[in-house]
């Protein structure tokens, strides 16, 4: 299965460039930040996620992200939760879906942390005790795809990879940039997963390079995924 993760900065750049991007990673579940949450935020998500062949799994409009699924994947829940509000910080959410993809049950959260570094750990060990409530309900293995919005060498990034295996660092493919689309330098933009599963292969997709500058400020991420032993 493959399971990926994007920030589509508000769908303010070209949106056919992000749909073609979209389109090429043949995610069967994908994360998304900065997903629409002003005017009509619910059918600019439906509209973005059937123009890539695409479903709305899950996610609410504070905090803009989302959780968008295949056809062929199951969908057994879905949650969307504010975290903490910092006075004078974006709002920030999780958004959860628990599916199942070829007799894998997996609790995806999609997630985008704050430029403050205070709110960012706050809000990564929240959002990891919101997940794993919803594996354990589920019996899903959790996985977290977000904008971290730091690298791999700060505090949220470390407590996330303790939690979980940074899918990069498992088995990287590619040097692993995300920051930015045009001149991509820092890797901020990750998938973390749970035990039970193998991870075959994680970095970016093989869509056009214009495409990529063209459909917003980051890169995609993407994991080859595999349930251990299968």
């Amino acid at each position: 299965m493959r399971v990926a993760t994007y920030n589509v900065r508000g769908l303010k750049d070209s949106v056919p460039a992000l749909v073609r991007v979209i389109t090429a990673m043949r995610a069967d579940v994908l994360c998304v930040q900065e997903a629409p949450r002003l005017l009509y935020w619910r059918a600019r998500r439906r509209s973005l996620a059937e123009a890539a062949g695409l479903r709305t799994a899950a996610g609410g409009r504070l905090g803009g992200v989302a959780v968008f699924v295949a056809p062929r994947v199951r969908v057994l829940h879905a949650e969307h939760h504010v975290l903490k509000i910092f006075l004078g910080l974006e709002i920030r959410g999780v958004a959860i879906a628990v599916v199942e993809c070829d007799g894998t049950r997996l609790a995806v959260a999609s997630l985008h942390l704050d430029l403050d570094a205070g709110a960012r750990a706050r809000h990564a060990a929240e959002a990891m005790t919101l997940l794993e409530r919803a594996a354990a309900r589920f019996g899903a293995v959790p996985v977290i795809g977000g904008d971290i919005n730091e690298q791999s060498d700060a505090p949220a990034w470390r407590y996330l990879a303790g939690r979980l295996h940074d899918a990069y660092g498992h088995a990287p493919v590619g040097d692993g940039m995300t920051f930015t689309a045009r001149e991509p330098r820092k890797r901020i933009d990750a998938l973390f997963t749970g035990p039970g599963l193998d991870v075959l292969g994680c970095g970016g997709v093989a869509a056009a390079r214009e495409d990529l500058v063209a459909a917003t400020d980051h890169l995609p991420v993407v994991a080859e995924l595999a349930a251990t032993g299968s």
